[in-house]
């Protein structure tokens, strides 16, 4: 949030004002915190210009909120694959944008390829680089990882990937199991020669990816394990989150 805001000239919280806003509103909200293994509250935190300006200049007046919402399982019945489609006209970024912050305008580039997606029977797209229309970027709102033997890639951070919590989380734990990680660009070649292919997100977690369909070939990845690397990583990530194993990472906050 701070990253982004100075991007797009706010003023952010500060880290200690930004953790106290969101134990101060999980502890109000706590009655609608869903029963284990039934859902979870998702957190959305939330930076808004609110003053009374119209033009194209800066916002005099800001708002910080938290907001709180109880959803449902994501993955009932378990982690099922998502068939993917690569965009070769649309574009969710370009160098020099905010496609590398969450700013809200970066919804709106996607909207139309993503319902064209969907309409065609795919469960999402995999956006690539604006400039040379070869590399791998994201998917419409999480970030992708190809797997090939014991290395895990992703799209390395230049201004048109989101630096996002859940992908930091995976590229951190992964070495831990004896994966080595690397951030580099990733050419859409590489994922016709990939083991499997997952993808990251605050409220996805972490899906496997069952198939990728770029200028009508189509490559599946549905017999390569089933995704165990990923499912594996899903399961180390989520027992965390969970509280059901040590947290050794020092992420987790105990509040009542």
């Amino acid at each position: 949030m701070r990253l982004g805001a100075e991007r797009i000239c706010m003023p952010a919280p500060t880290v200690e004002q930004f953790v106290e806003a969101v134990k101060a509103t999980v502890l109000a909200n706590r009655r609608w915190v869903p029963p284990p293994n039934n859902g979870f509250l998702h957190i959305r935190p939330l930076l808004m210009g609110s003053g009374s300006v119209l033009s194209v200049t800066p916002a005099t007046e800001f708002v910080f909120l938290i907001y709180v919402t109880p959803v449902g399982n994501y993955f009932e019945g378990g982690i099922k694959p998502i068939d993917l489609v690569v965009e070769n006209d649309i574009h969710r970024a370009t160098p020099g944008g905010v496609g590398g912050i969450k700013a809200i305008g970066n919804y709106a580039s996607i909207t139309k390829a993503q319902a064209r997606a969907k309409a065609n029977g795919f469960s999402d797209v995999i956006y690539l680089d604006a400039v040379h229309k070869r590399y791998l970027e994201e998917v419409s709102t999480g970030n992708i990882f190809v797997v090939k033997d014991k290395t895990i890639i992703t799209p390395e951070l230049s201004g048109t990937v989101l630096p996002g919590i859940t992908r930091k989380s995976i590229i951190e734990i992964a070495p831990t199991e004896g994966f080595q990680v690397e951030e580099r660009p990733v050419a859409i070649e590489e994922l016709f020669e990939a083991d499997e292919v997952f993808c990251t997100g605050n409220a996805i977690c972490l899906l496997h990816v069952g198939s990728i369909t770029y200028k009508g070939k189509r490559v599946s990845y549905r017999e390569s394990g089933l995704g165990n690397i990923s499912r594996h990583l899903f399961s180390i990530l989520r027992n965390i989150q969970m509280g059901l194993v040590e947290d050794k990472m020092g992420w987790t906050c105990i509040l009542i």
